[in-house]
């Protein structure tokens, strides 16, 4: 796969080229190059850290949208011993932008269910850049009540810069299906564990994004809207996409701080586009981890939990509400 580099990894990029340089070299004149490689990778070992040490709400965004950054299907493949992929929503179709199915991890069976953008040009056309249409939450909502019908425990990989807001989304009705995944999965009898693994914006995300536990990989961020969109709205043009990342407070460290969300996964340094199989071997011990200590919870006592999680969220000062009111 070829590197990409973002901006604020320009020094790693210098790095990597040197390194490629020496490797050429030695590989053409059949020298030995071993004691100025291994100087190199530590170069780049440690510029990693320091970057990543300061790393802003915007760059994590950037680094959310990373096009070497493993998707859904990259997960199934490298978590699943076996996934059998479930298409169609039974009423109009089969939304390419999600992908769901029962998946083998360590002999246990899953329903996993996620957003998936495409890997390249073709591909994220064709997955319609993750943006699913109301047959992709039917057919997820589809997929969660078979997995309740068998026990199985429910996991969704979130990944989308929001649901398709095209005129045929909104004709088969894009809000009622979003409205009623919402209502379904604060029901089910079944854990249910909710995973950032990338963008999470807006309806387009909770569509598959209610459940037990809400966890987030640690360069992700989940808000109700873009910080592109967020400044077109306010200042009127996208320059400002970066005090919007800031004021939003989306990051998963932000999330945790405010409540919102439950666990921050830690990533690889230097992101999960780095080290994509280490990120998969850490996100596979995470959902055993926490579906195991749900399933160990009554179906009562899930559900009550479940519900009050969702009911705490959001803050509201009675006093000056009054006080407005009064005015």
């Amino acid at each position: 796969m070829e590197r990409t580099f973002l901006d604020f990894e320009q020094p790693l990029a210098d790095l990597q080229q040197q390194l490629d340089d020496v490797d050429r070299i030695g590989e053409q004149q059949g020298i030995d190059v071993s004691v100025v490689r291994n100087e190199l990778l530590e170069k780049i070992n440690e510029a990693r850290k320091q970057i990543y040490k300061t790393i802003t709400p915007w760059q994590r965004v950037q680094l959310s949208r990373h096009p070497n950054r493993p998707y859904t299907n990259y997960y199934l493949q490298h978590m699943c011993s076996n996934f059998e992929e479930l298409h169609g929503d039974r009423l109009f179709g089969d939304d390419k932008a999600i992908v769901g199915g029962f998946g083998i991890i360590d002999k246990e069976s899953y329903m996993i269910i996620g957003h998936q953008k495409g890997s390249n040009t073709k591909m994220r056309q064709f997955r319609n850049f993750g943006m699913a249409n109301p047959e992709g939450y039917r057919k997820a909502l589809r997929l969660m009540k078979l997995a309740e019908k068998f026990n199985k425990p429910v996991i969704t990989l979130i990944d989308t810069p929001g649901a398709f807001p095209g005129l045929e989304a909104e004709e088969r009705g894009q809000a009622e299906a979003i409205a009623r995944n919402i209502i379904e999965m604060v029901q089910l009898e079944v854990p249910v564990l909710n995973i950032v693994i990338g963008e999470g914006a807006s309806g387009g995300a909770l569509g598959i994004g209610v459940g037990d536990k809400t966890l987030m990989l640690e360069n992700t961020w989940y808000s109700v809207i873009s910080p592109e969109s967020c400044s077109s709205i306010l200042w009127r043009n996208w320059e400002y996409k970066e005090q919007a990342a800031e004021a939003l407070k989306l990051t998963a460290k932000d999330m945790k701080k405010l409540g919102l969300i439950d666990v921050i996964v830690k990533e690889p340094v230097g992101g999960a586009h780095a080290e994509p199989e280490q990120m998969a071997i850490l996100l596979k011990k995470t959902i055993k981890k926490y579906t195991t200590e749900l399933s160990k919870l009554s179906v009562e006592k899930r559900i009550d939990q479940r519900i009050k999680k969702y009911e705490s969220y959001g803050q509201f000062d009675v006093e000056a509400i009054e006080k407005i009111a009064e005015a």
